[in-house]
């Protein structure tokens, strides 16, 4: 019997990453697509194949003509049906003031953020509403909710995917699709992202001050949990947005 198939786009070895390997131990076939380091996909999809589950890599540039429209089809035709799609991309071009910021980060920013979402559900969407149902997870960023002096180009991509979202539930929720727009609100306890950010010594600094034990830092096996349930919500009660933080954390758009 053909599994359904849970497609990641952006996964690295923080959220994407684990978010697959959650949805493959619950019985998907995951297909985990980041742009670059090829071993380091190989190793999440061997260790979820080690683990019993199902899963296959792509390395691939999703703002690239085509690419995205290609690897839906492909997946459809040679895997199975998409039931579940993670628009997991990054669009931060670092914190950065308006003379600072280039016209090509501006604009990269919106391609990855708002454009590639658009571009996967211009897609998947037909193919979701011919089957009465489909979920697409979008992760977020406090961006999202609140620009500063810093963040010309990720907050107003953020925040155009934030809408994009809402305007895809106004026109599909009603046909079955179920789109939530999650806002990780906080530092993600993730070696691809926050560890690249601060290097490897101040990584592991922060995380033995603010995470691991003390559960300080944003979890991602416990994000994959809420993407999970998000999935397998009736459509009652489904979630349209939502915000993650640690415990320890106010909200960011509040302070």
């Amino acid at each position: 019997m053909m599994k359904p198939v849970c497609l990641v786009l952006g996964a690295g070895a923080g959220i994407g990453g684990t978010v697959a390997a959650k949805f493959a131990s619950e019985g998907y076939h995951s297909c985990l697509c980041r742009r670059t380091d090829q071993e380091g996909l190989d190793r999440l999809v061997k260790k979820i194949e080690n683990d019993g589950g199902s899963a296959t890599g792509f390395l691939m540039n999703a703002i690239e003509d085509n690419v995205i429209e290609d690897l839906i089809e492909s997946i459809e035709a040679d895997i199975g049906p998409i039931e579940v799609v993670v628009y997991n991309l990054g669009a931060q071009t670092g914190m950065k003031l308006l003379h600072e910021t280039t016209y090509k980060e501006f604009e990269w920013g919106w391609r990855i953020a708002n454009l590639g979402l658009f571009r996967t559900a211009k897609v998947l969407c037909p193919l979701m509403e011919k089957r009465g149902k489909g979920t697409i997870l979008v992760t977020s960023a406090t961006a999202a909710m609140r620009g500063n002096k810093t963040q010309h180009s990720h907050a107003s991509a953020m925040g155009g995917r934030r809408m994009l979202c809402q305007s895809l539930n106004a026109e599909f929720a009603s046909k079955g699709i179920h789109v939530a727009h999650i806002v990780v609100d906080g530092a993600v306890d993730a070696p691809d992202t926050l560890g690249k950010i601060l290097g490897p010594e101040k990584y592991q600094a922060l995380r033995e001050t603010k995470g691991m034990e003390h559960d300080g830092l944003v979890l991602p096996e416990k994000v994959a949990e809420t993407y999970y349930h998000l999935a397998q919500q009736h459509r009652s009660t489904w979630t349209h947005q939502i915000d993650l933080r640690a415990f320890s954390d106010l909200a960011w758009w509040n302070h």
